[in-house]
Parts: C-alpha cells; structure tokens; sequence
C-alpha cells in the first residue's frame, strides 16, 4: 500500500466533489471566471487524477464581465442508483458588490459523467454552494446556505434543507433552516448530507476560506435536524487545529491562523466517499503558500484525508487528530504510484485536430471562430481579441499553474502592422493582474519587437527600455518561474542561445491574497494560470500561430 501525495490535483482544482460509480472515482471542481467550466477529474486508485472533461461547455452560462472571485461555484456530484443518472449542481455567483452575493444554483444530470449534460434545471437564488442528496426512498434534497444580508444578523446566514423535485425543477414545501454551524468558527457553507447507519450526516466547510478553513459535521435522524454537532466541537479537518471563535464573521482571511509548523493550509470545503475496499475518505481543498508569505499563487488545490468511524458513530481522521496530512494511507491492496509533479507536464505540439484539454480561456468561450488547429496545421492559431484588461473577449488559451518552480515555453509567428496587435506568452491571475511577453510593433511602428507588459492591481507598466527587434516575426519565449519570482527568457532564432529579457521579476501579486478583488473580499481565490495568447484592437483580423506549448514541472 503506498501512500497518496497531496496535493492530489495541484493548481486552482478547489471546492472539490467526490463520488463513486463501481470502481471509477470522480472530482469536480470550482471554475470561477474560466471557459469551459467546472472541471471533471477521474480515479481508479484515488492517488493519480486525471482532467477528463468539462461540464458546461454549450454556452450555458455568460461569463463575460465577471469579477474576481466570482463565476462558477461549488459544484457538486452525485449519482442517483435509482435512475443511474449523474447529477450535477452548481451555482452561478453573478454580483459580490456590497456584500449582497446574488447567486443563482442550478442542477443538470447525465448518463455519462462526460456528457452530454441536460440543460440547467433552475433551484434557487437564496445562497451558494448547492449539493443534492438521493435518499433511499426515493426522495431527493437541495441543501445549501441561505445568504444572510439583515444588519445584526449572523453571517454568512443560515444552511437550509429542502427536498427538490429534479425532473420539473422547483422546491417542494419549504426552507428548513437547521444550523449556523456546529463549531465556533462561525461561517458555515458547502453543506453536504450524506447518511450512514440510519443517520443523515450534514458535512459544512466553516471559518470563511482562508487560514481558518475547517470541516465541521453534525447528525441527525431526520433530514430536516434537528441536528447535533461532532462532540470535539472542533472541525474534522483543519490545517489550523487550535481554537478560534469567530461567530459572525462572514468570511475572513483568517491570517493570524496561519500554522507555520504545516506545509499545508486552508484545509476544508470537503466531500465524502466510500471506497469498494470499504474505506472512507475526504477530497478537500488546500493551499500551499511560498516560502515566508501568506501568498498562494497556486490557489487552492484538491486534496484527500483518510477518515474512520469511531464507536459512538462519528467520522474522524484515521490517526485521531484533526490536522490535515500531506501523505495519507492509500487504499488497501493498491499498488499506484506516488504522484509527482511531472505527471501535470504539458507537452502540445498542436498536431493534433485537438488541442490539450487541460486549456481554459477566462471569460468567453474557446471557439473555432479565434483559436483553431485547422486552418495552419501543426500550429495553434489565435486571433486576437480585447486587450487582457478585458473581461469581455480577450484571446487567451491558459493552462492552471501546478507547481511553485517550473518553465513554460512556446513559439509564436506573428507579423504585427498596428501597434494594438500582439501576441505571445504570459502569466495570468484575472483582467487586472498579469505579465506578457509579446511581439509586437515597435513605437516608431518601423519592425517587431520582443517587449514585456504587466497588469498589477490594474495598473498598466510597459517595459519601454526592455526591448529586442525581431527581425523575421518569430520568437521562441520562455518563462522560468520560481517561487513568485519569474525570469523572461528568448530566442529569436532556433538556433540562438537563450538569453535573457529585463530583469528578474518578483510577481508573487499574482496569486489569491496579492490581486484586488472584490471590494470586503481577501482577494481572490481563483490561482494563477499560464498562457498564449494575442491582442487586436486595431481591426480583430490579425493572428499568431503558436508551433507548440510547453510546461515542464521541476
């Protein structure tokens, strides 16, 4: 039995869903701003995951003009036995403004995990975080927390259950609202009902999703509670094991939970499965800071804990404690190998009439109409769109980051013939926070020129006096990252050395805790991607063929 290595699924994989069919294993994951959305993992043995598809890929939502952290989230599997369908809920946080969170949840189902999915069957807009529950007698149950906005009321409010009617849609009878938490971490969300040996269990992340994340749990006999909280009155998991009190708070950073003494934080947002080898474990998110900072730039990340149930019939981590590991017990009898990071490598070529899955594009939709294998084979061809300030129609084709020291590297084609077109290799957080290589025209508008161009907290800093002429339109570009910092490497010919653009670079901004969002938010939570891609705001006819793309993990 070899253990299983956390981060299962590194980079922005958080707010993780898990369930069984037979022996395959399923995650899906939050998507916020990024096309397609709500990522789909698969697992034979719960150690190695691997992106198999997306859920929403058929315009069912518009994403453009979105603010960091909203979009799409929470998304949550479930698989009823009794019609063999999966199901699939979700919602779409559309306004953080003056902390009023409209959302709208909705549920969609499948005979097969990879589609096609139903179209949206409209739930509520009482709150975020929906999960569905198939009870064994056929019914069916939404629960999700109520959004609290009455001045003097606890926030973020309350978790409400309700059953649901999935083939017409709509709510049967009404909210029951059953608890504002079971510990005094305060900010109770994802609430998640699983049942076991005539119990319902509510499984809710608490603490708000930073340093104080946690995974609280209570029982009940009834769905509808009332419902007694796990008797350490402390959260199952938690990467921050000491106590907090933090009643109405309704959502924090929590810095001062920091745990220097774990490589892992932020544990929490968690869900459920049992294995075929009748073991128990929690898929979670996490996050892993660089070294002497609270700053994330790989977001949170998807995780596992082994549980067990003790006598008096509560789940418990398989050691006893509550402090979320970085290695845990892999299933019995099973030989998987330990991950590493270089099984996340990417490697396209672009000789495929598909490109990498793995690419998402923020805001719009990834359509033929701007980015294509077709038209010059072997290449990935991407018309340029919006500028990246853009949350609108920026032409950009990203993959998560995965690691705190890698390298990405394309080469790209591109004859500029206004000084609104360019295109090349970058790092991108949201509309506001990025930094890009590009080709483009230089100021006297006489050739191609190599330049850097950075977003920081929506301030715009061109590179002017960092620039080399590219005489034939081509460039080869590589960036090495490393812990927040990044240097920007070039070729202009295949057979040239590499050499070095500017200066080093510290963007450790570009992660949840260093980019501005929302106004009363900590930042984001939506981690920093890699990508190609090209601008056009002179006439949208221009394009750059990119010859391949490439992550290399270390």
């Amino acid at each position: 039995m070899a253990n299983i290595k956390n981060p299962i699924i590194p980079g922005m994989a958080p707010d993780p869903s898990i369930i069984r069919v037979d022996k395959d294993y399923y995650i899906a994951t939050s998507t916020f701003h990024w096309n397609p959305a709500v990522q789909i993992f698969h697992s034979t043995d719960l150690a190695n995951w691997k992106l198999i598809s997306y859920a929403l890929t058929k315009g069912e939502v518009n994403l453009r003009g979105t603010n960091t952290p909203a979009g799409i989230w929470a998304p949550h599997l479930s698989y009823d036995k009794q019609s063999g369908k999966f199901w699939l809920a979700y919602s779409h946080m559309q306004n953080m403004a003056g902390r009023e969170f409209n959302s709208d949840s909705f549920a969609m189902w499948s005979d097969n995990i990879q589609g096609p999915w139903s179209d949206p069957i409209y739930l509520t807009s009482i709150g975020f975080d929906p999960a569905v529950f198939h009870d064994e007698n056929g019914k069916h149950y939404v629960s999700i927390l109520e959004w609290e906005t009455r001045t003097g009321y606890q926030a973020p409010g309350h978790i409400v259950i309700a059953e649901i009617d999935l083939e017409k849609g709509g709510i049967i009878g009404n909210w029951h609202r059953v608890t504002t938490g079971f510990t005094t971490r305060g900010c109770a969300e994802a609430p998640q009902v699983y049942k076991h040996n005539g119990y319902y269990y509510l499984m809710i992340a608490s603490g708000g999703t930073g340093y104080a994340h946690g995974i609280e749990m209570g029982r009940s006999k009834n769905i509808f509670g009332p419902y007694e909280a796990n008797p350490s009155g402390e959260p199952i998991i938690t990467s921050s094991p000491h106590h907090l009190f933090s009643l109405g708070d309704p959502d924090s950073g929590h810095f001062e939970m920091y745990n220097p003494k774990s490589v892992m934080q932020k544990a929490g947002h968690g869900s459920l499965v049992h294995t075929t080898t009748n073991e128990w474990y929690i898929a979670h998110l996490m996050a892993r800071p660089l070294p002497n900072t609270k700053l994330n730039p790989l977001g949170r990340e998807t995780s596992l804990q082994k549980m067990t149930w003790t006598k008096d019939g509560w789940l418990q981590m398989i050691d006893g404690s509550n402090l979320a590991k970085m290695e845990v017990p892999g299933l019995r009898n099973s030989d998987a190998t330990i991950q590493s990071d270089q099984l996340n490598n990417i490697d396209d070529d672009f000789n495929n009439s598909r490109y990498d899955l793995r690419f998402m594009t923020p805001y719009r939709e990834q359509k033929s109409s701007w980015v294509n294998t077709t038209e010059h084979p072997g290449n990935l061809r991407i018309y340029g769109g919006n500028s990246f300030f853009s949350q609108v129609n920026p032409a950009i084709m990203a993959t998560r980051a995965t690691s705190l020291n890698y390298t990405a590297q394309t080469s790209v084609s591109f004859k500029p013939d206004h000084y609104s077109e360019t295109a090349g290799l970058g790092l991108y957080y949201d509309s506001n926070n990025w930094i890009y290589a590009r080709l483009c025209q230089s100021d006297k508008e006489d050739g191609t020129v190599l330049r850097l161009l950075q977003a920081k907290l929506g301030d715009r800093i061109d590179y002017i006096f960092d620039e080399v002429r590219v005489p034939n339109n081509f460039a080869e570009i590589k960036i090495n990252y490393n812990l927040g910092t990044t240097q920007i490497m070039y070729k202009i010919s295949e057979n040239d050395d590499w050499k070095q653009l500017g200066d080093q670079l510290d963007v450790s901004y570009l992660s949840d805790e260093g980019v501005n969002g929302e106004p009363g938010e900590v930042g984001g939570f939506t981690a920093m991607f890699n990508f190609i891609g090209s601008v056009d705001a002179h006439q949208h006819d221009s394009f750059a063929d990119f010859d391949y793309y490439k992550v290399i993990n270390k």
